[in-house]
Parts: C-alpha cells; sequence; structure tokens
C-alpha cells in the first residue's frame, strides 16, 4: 500500500500529513517553499497524486512530463490554477474544496465590508502615528451600512452566504447579478433581488465580488465599471485576483472616484499592485478569507480525504471532473 507515491506541495497540518502517510509514501513540503514549474514538475515524477493550493499550476506541460498523474487534490475551494480540461484530456481528476470554507469566507467578506465602509485600517494608522490629538464631527466618518444597499456579483454559496448576513442580520436591500438567476425560493431566503449589472453598479452602496475566476469574468470590474459606480461607493472583493483591474481601482480610490476599497485578493498576488499600496482608502488583505483554524483544517483533510477515496476505492469525494470509464 505505501508503495504508492504522493506529492504534498505545500505545508498542511501535521496531523493530515500522518494521515495520508497510513496509506502513501509521501513526499511533503513542510519548509513551505513556493517551487516554480519546473520544480513542480520535477517533483511531481513518479507520483500518482498530489494535494496543491492555488500557488501550484497544474497545465499541459505538467501533465505531459508526468503521464503517471492520476489526480490532484486543490486545498481550495477555488481552481483557477487548474487547467481543466487539459487534465480531463490527460485523464487525471481535478477535486477541490467545497462548502467547508462557506460560512467562515462569509464572515471575513463581511468583516471586510464593515472594515472598508467604517475606515479602520484608515483610523488605526492614523492613531498609530500619534496623530490623534482631538475628537472632530467628522474624524473618519465613513458609510452607513446597515439600511444600505449592497450589490453582490456572483451568488453561489459564499454569495448567498453574505446576502443572508446582510439582509437578515443588517436590514440591508440586496441586489445581485449572477450569469443565472436564483430559485425563488433562494431569492426569497436571501431576500435578493435580480438586477443588471449596469444597474448593479449604478445603484449599490457597497458591491461585493464573488465570481470565480474565468477567462470571461477577467476585469470584471475594470474603469468603466468604477466610473459607473457611486462616489460614496465601496468595492469588495474576496474572489479571487484578477476580477478586478488593480492598476484601475488604484486610479479611482486615488481620484476620490470611489470612497473606498477592501481587498483579499490581488493580480499576480502574493505581488500586490504598488499604486495600491499608495492610497489611504483601501483595506488590504493576504488571501484569508478562510482563514480560522477550523475551516483550514477541514480544506486540509477534505484534499486528503479525495486523495484517499479516489486512490484507494475510485471515487472522490468532490470532483471537478469526470473521467470517460472512471467513477467519480
Amino acid at each position: 500500500m505505501n508503495q504508492v507515491e504522493i506529492l504534498v506541495a505545500r505545508a498542511i497540518f501535521p496531523d493530515v500529513l500522518d494521515a495520508l502517510s497510513a496509506h502513501f509514501k509521501v513526499e511533503s513540503n513542510q519548509t513551505d517553499e513556493v517551487w516554480s514549474g519546473a520544480e513542480l514538475s520535477r517533483r511531481m515524477q513518479g507520483k500518482v497524486g498530489a494535494l496543491t493550493t492555488g500557488s501550484e499550476r497544474i497545465d499541459s506541460a505538467l501533465l505531459q512530463a508526468n503521464p503517471q498523474l492520476r489526480i490532484v487534490a486543490n486545498m481550495a475551494v477555488g481552481y483557477n490554477n487548474f487547467d481543466v480540461p487539459a487534465m480531463t484530456a490527460a485523464g487525471v481528476l481535478a477535486s477541490n474544496t467545497p462548502d467547508v470554507l462557506t460560512e467562515t469566507t462569509a464572515d471575513f467578506g463581511f468583516a471586510l465590508l464593515m472594515a472598508t465602509a467604517r475606515r479602520i485600517t484608515e483610523s488605526e494608522h492614523f492613531l498609530r502615528a500619534g496623530k490623534w490629538t482631538k475628537w472632530s464631527y467628522d474624524m473618519f466618518a465613513g458609510a452607513e451600512v446597515h439600511g444600505s444597499t449592497i450589490g453582490i456579483i456572483g451568488i453561489g454559496r459564499i454569495g448567498q452566504g453574505i446576502a443572508r448576513r446582510a439582509a437578515h442580520g443588517f436590514g440591508m436591500n440586496v441586489i445581485y447579478h449572477n450569469r443565472s438567476r436564483l430559485s425563488p425560493e433562494l431569492e426569497a431566503e436571501c431576500k435578493a433581488r435580480y438586477v443588471s449589472k449596469q444597474e448593479l453598479l449604478q445603484t449599490a452602496d457597497h458591491v461585493m465580488l464573488v465570481v470565480p475566476y474565468s477567462a470571461e469574468s477577467h476585469h470584471t470590474i475594470g474603469a468603466a465599471e468604477l466610473a459607473l459606480m457611486k462616489p460614496s461607493a465601496t468595492l469588495v472583493n474576496i474572489a479571487r485576483g484578477g476580477i478586478v483591474d488593480d492598476a484601475a481601482l488604484a486610479k479611482a480610490l486615488a481620484a476620490g472616484q470611489i470612497a473606498a476599497a477592501g481587498l483579499d485578493v490581488f493580480e499576480g498576488e502574493p505581488q500586490v499592485h504598488p499604486d495600491l499600496l499608495k492610497v489611504p482608502n483601501v483595506v488590504l488583505t493576504p488571501h484569508i478569507a478562510s482563514a480560522t483554524v477550523k475551516t483550514r483544517r477541514a480544506m486540509a483533510q477534505l484534499a486528503a480525504d479525495n486523495l484517499i477515496a479516489y486512490l484507494t476505492r475510485g471515487q472522490a469525494l468532490t470532483p471537478l471532473n469526470t473521467l470517460p470509464g472512471a467513477a467519480a
């Protein structure tokens, strides 16, 4: 049984690594180096399975160099690091970790919205710099959240969680735009109303992005879209880097075209566009929306369980693709 070799491409919880080692011969990366594509491909040699994160690109070149590979399990709900069609063509199963991070990520999305609207980061920097010497009526006066209008672009599981928090917890008017409408039952549950993207951008006090990344969703928010938003509006991105044109956003923030932004994801992360670091009216966090101990453990365990289930029983728990002639 231990002759089957797998790769764990980034550091994970030691007990999850132990669980994998009970089934497979494991090469792990507990030093947590971020490997180049060439080094990742080299490490994949001889491995039939791999546990990856969003930093590991699985593309046709890697697949061609590793024809023995059977499954790659992503420790993330997003999978824009996977070329899924190429994986399917190569007979490699792809899996992700949906559901286990939904509520935690929705919590963080709302926390980032609150921090952005109420200028928390900006005011903390002011305080730490020793600039707080008196109270004034307009000191860091931000945007109202309770009773305002939130526009959600992308209303899958996480977007629905944000809608419920907004409508039921903060009495917000919820509007949304998506490739397809929710069922009437889900719309009622979320108290959400479907609108066009243009109407959402023009009317929302707060715009929240939760759309999956794809070629079609690249720069969903760019200069033209930012120009449609209210000068008092905020923008929050907990989706993926590339959904927002970060350079255009930095210009809009510097010009006061919108009031503020909150970003957990970035184009080319972990690099951040330098102009975003120069504007005060943006809250920046390092892709931590799912970062609670409980949730990260659940993500690691589900990724491991996908490897164990597929390589021992031929059926993954949360597959992204279906392979011809294989159980998925």
